[in-house]
């Protein structure tokens, strides 16, 4: 047989360096021009089947550069069909049926074990208990315990003589998180759920409290919110509209499963079981996410992995409205204030993608490089095997000469030959206590700048990014809701964007002067006056926010406020017992409630009150000293 020249190896593919950084494989645009570029002492020396079979490899190389690019090919699907409203959720279960594998290797992922149950056997099994802390800035205990299957949680005070105060005990339903970096946990409170203040971190091995708890005491109040667990579980049944509300149960599915990424699976399963022929382009009854354009494949990753400055729901929308396959921004708005070089963004928490596009990497592949370029759902590599796997993930775009570091000294360091510890380095988390994530931004040197692109990006809004904005469609107009929201979220740290809050809340005046967030924005406003006028004109905007449905926590404290200060006590005794009704362990109502009470001298009522207020937030020494005066001015 022939033997080939050495020289042809490096030709299979051609390379373009890009300013002395290393080299990237580029593929030639058309196989003619492939010949081209081969050394001319092998041009019209190959037979013509060697020359064939180069082409399949060829073919192959492409196809493999297209997968590791994410970029989109000739079988690149429409909107997958069961993206349509009206596919059903089935969970993950039936999925097993036909891909055992592929299930079983998921199910042992970080994202596989998102969620739990407390009392899982191999949660239990690694958690020291019982475990006893406690927190001086607060002068409270904090316990876990077990009894049998069940683990809980406790709060209590003590006086100087030792002597208890109170004691507040619940049991842990849930657990969230895989335990890569930590584990929360989770108390229901009749249909309502809330963070326990107790969690624990995998790095030091050890309870501490929870996440924000080290700032205020939050007792067992802090409530498990729609937006958080939509990304935290398979499929949550949040009550729409209504804060830490649940249905029964609370949880179609724990842990993130394969419809979170897929789609509904409904549709998918009734046309395999009844062996439907399936399109030559692919099966389009379920969403697969390499077979999305790369933009429309990182939006499912956005979803949990993006949050930016504030999330926004796009008009009558829900966070569970969202579906693989469909555009993250029909459903959430995710915005930014614009980059300053002066404070250049150095947050590692959920903002993956605004880190990812930030690379030099991703902007040379022109939006081809994809979540999915270096990360496999389906499985996750040990800690063992991450530096192989990862570096394995570099090599499909570069190779082994394009780091300029030598490789005996990379051999010396600890992971040996370790790409993402110097590219993508982890970095300890200023908000979460004992945790670490990875920095997307790949980095070609330590301390590399930003691009100037970074400074440069148009604001969809007045000094606003839209982040997660639909590739493709230009400057697509923002719903005015969505702008009023995203201005106001920003509005109490950031004093700059009130004229542009107030100039969209005069056009929603006009354009749609009866929506409840509206309403809600212009009694704010009137209030702000601080005229009588400004406050009967307040009252009125609130009430009809009441009238015509709102179930913002807000509108009622607001309102029963105003109603207070106007010397409508009875009015503002109806309001916070409906706002008593659609939050009940709200600490506001009660407390607010038994002060109305005390107005109009209704001591048994008020006394009624603080009790009930008391029995649900028992950590509450206001409360207490204010009952244990009032016993006193009874007794006397």
């Amino acid at each position: 047989m022939t033997q080939l020249p050495t020289e042809f190896a490096p030709n299979l593919v051609t390379y373009a360096c890009i300013k002395s950084e290393g080299c990237v494989r580029t593929l030639p645009s058309q196989l003619g021009d492939f010949q081209a570029t081969w050394p001319s002492s092998i041009r019209g020396f190959l037979p013509l089947r060697i020359f064939l079979l180069f082409l399949v490899l060829i073919v192959e190389i492409l196809a493999a550069a297209a997968f590791v690019l994410g970029a989109e090919t000739p079988t690149t699907l429409a909107v997958p069909r069961n993206a349509a409203p009206g596919v059903a959720y089935v969970g993950s279960a039936p999925c097993a049926g036909c891909h055992a594998s592929l299930y079983e290797r998921y199910r042992k992922t970080g994202m596989g074990q998102s969620m739990s149950l407390a009392s899982d056997a191999a949660q239990l099994s690694r958690l020291p208990t019982p475990v006893t802390i406690f927190q001086q800035n607060i002068k409270r205990h904090f316990t876990i315990l077990r009894q049998g299957s069940d683990l809980y949680q406790s709060q209590y005070e003590l006086d100087g003589n030792g002597k208890e105060i109170f004691h507040n005990t619940h049991k842990l339903e849930y657990v969230i998180g895989s335990g890569s970096n930590g584990q929360s946990y989770v108390v229901r409170r009749a249909e309502s759920l809330f963070q326990a203040p107790l969690s624990y971190y995998s790095r030091p091995a050890k309870w501490d409290l929870s996440p924000g708890f080290e700032l205020q005491d939050a007792a067992f109040n802090r409530p498990i919110q729609a937006g958080c667990v939509a990304c935290h579980s398979g499929r949550a049944n949040t009550i729409r509209d209504r804060l830490a509300v649940y249905g029964e149960p609370a949880f179609h599915e724990l842990a993130i499963g394969c419809e979170n990424c897929h789609g509904p699976g409904q549709l998918h399963i009734t046309e395999r079981s009844k062996g439907m022929p399936v399109s030559k382009r692919g099966d389009s009854s379920i969403v697969n996410p390499s077979r999305l354009p790369p933009w429309l494949a990182n939006n499912i990753c956005m979803n949990c992995h993006q949050t930016g400055d504030t999330r926004v729901l796009q008009p009558g929308k829900d966070y569970l409205d969202f579906r693989p396959g469909t555009s993250l921004n029909n459903t959430v708005g995710i915005f930014r204030v614009p980059y300053r070089r002066e404070f250049p963004p150095d947050e590692d928490l959920l903002e993956h993608y605004s880190s990812m596009v930030l690379s030099r990497c991703y902007q040379q592949s022109q939006g081809r490089l994809s979540c999915l370029s270096c990360h496999n759902p389906h499985t996750e590599p040990s800690v063992q095997e991450a530096p192989a796997y990862y570096r394995g993930k570099c090599l499909g775009c570069h190779t082994d000469k394009s780091c300029s570091l030598p490789l005996a000294q990379r051999r010396q360091q600890r992971p040996a030959d370790d790409c993402a510890s110097c590219h993508l380095p982890k970095r300890n988390l200023r908000t979460i206590a004992h945790s670490a994530l990875t920095n997307h931004r790949i980095l070609a040197r330590p301390g590399e700048l930003l691009p100037e692109t970074a400074f440069q990006e148009p604001a969809a809004l007045a000094g606003v990014i839209h982040v997660n904005a639909v590739v493709g469609q230009g400057k697509e107009p923002i719903p005015l809701l969505t702008q009023l929201q995203v201005y106001g979220e920003l509005l109490p740290n950031r004093p700059g964007y009130q004229d542009s809050y107030l100039a969209v809340l005069d056009q929603l005046s006009k354009s749609q002067p009866e929506h409840p967030l509206v309403l809600s924005a212009l009694a704010r406003k009137a209030k702000l006056e601080g005229t009588p006028e400004g406050t009967a004109l307040a009252i009125r905007y609130l009430s009809k926010a009441v009238e015509l449905g709102s179930t913002s926590v807000v509108d009622y404290q607001d309102l029963s406020g105003l109603l207070g200060l106007a010397q409508e006590s009875d009015q503002a005794i109806q309001v916070l017992k409906k706002g008593i009704e659609i939050a009940p362990f709200n600490g506001f109502f009660h407390k607010a409630l038994a002060l109305q009470y005390i107005g109009q001298k209704d001591y048994a009522k008020a006394l009624e009150t603080m009790k009930q207020h008391l029995a649900l937030f028992p950590e509450d020494s206001f409360m207490r000293d204010l009952i244990q005066q009032a016993g006193r001015a009874k007794s006397d």
